[in-house]
């Protein structure tokens, strides 16, 4: 009897040890498959962001110049630079994209600046003094609408989406402090909250022959 006693005491620590590890794996499960949940959840999240910076930017079309021989010295004292988002990029606001210019011995950071300097309704000469969205001073730019069929670039929320072109307008006289002369190179910047910046380099013409010059 005794014997058995003892066999059946073995039996029951013996069962208690493997409920134990038994509890003990479940816990253990529980936590990995929480944590690869939540891993899981983490890389699709960073991926979708990863693909969003890398995909999203803007592209700079071109950049004209106005040139303005009444000025001293006589250069170029205004700049439009053409702008679309690229190719997957999701939508750009404009509100918080900012123009980086330099000439070598000023280098100027611009944001836009508001429902003043805007104009969706240009259909002459985008350099005319009437147009309301060239800026007077240096600090800011100002929007032209070329084109934008869903209406995404407004006056106070200007977003660019897919298919949208938009002319960002500098004074680069006042940026610079005089007109662009010849011979000058200029390097910059269109800078997205999210996403690639659009390249501007350029160097201006030897001798100006047309009110309009092709920069870039």
């Amino acid at each position: 009897m005794k014997a058995r006693k003892k066999r059946g005491a073995i039996g029951i620590g013996t069962l208690i040890v493997f409920i134990a590890m038994v509890l003990v794996a479940a816990v253990a499960a529980a936590v990995l498959i929480n944590t690869s949940g939540f891993l899981q959840q983490k890389a699709s999240s960073t991926g979708r962001a990863s693909t969003e910076q890398v995909a999203s930017g803007i592209q700079v079309m071109q950049v004209t110049g106005y040139y303005d021989n009444t000025t001293t010295p006589a250069g170029i004292t205004k700049l439009a630079i053409y702008v679309t988002p690229n190719a997957g990029s999701t939508g750009i606001d404009l509100n918080n994209t900012r123009i980086i210019l330099s000439n070598g011995a000023v280098q100027g950071l611009l944001k836009y600046g508001g429902s003043s300097l805007y104009n969706n309704s240009v259909t002459g000469n985008i350099f005319d003094s009437a147009t309301n969205a060239w800026p007077t001073t240096g600090t800011e730019f100002g929007i032209i609408v070329v084109q934008d069929y869903d209406k995404s670039v407004k006056a106070t929320s200007p977003t660019m989406n897919q298919g949208d072109i938009v002319i960002l307008t500098v004074n680069a006289q006042a940026l610079f402090g005089s007109a662009i002369p010849v011979r000058t190179h200029i390097t910059g910047q269109v800078v997205p909250e999210f996403g690639a910046p659009g390249v501007i380099d350029f160097t201006t013409p030897s001798t100006y022959t047309t009110a309009i010059v092709s920069l870039q």
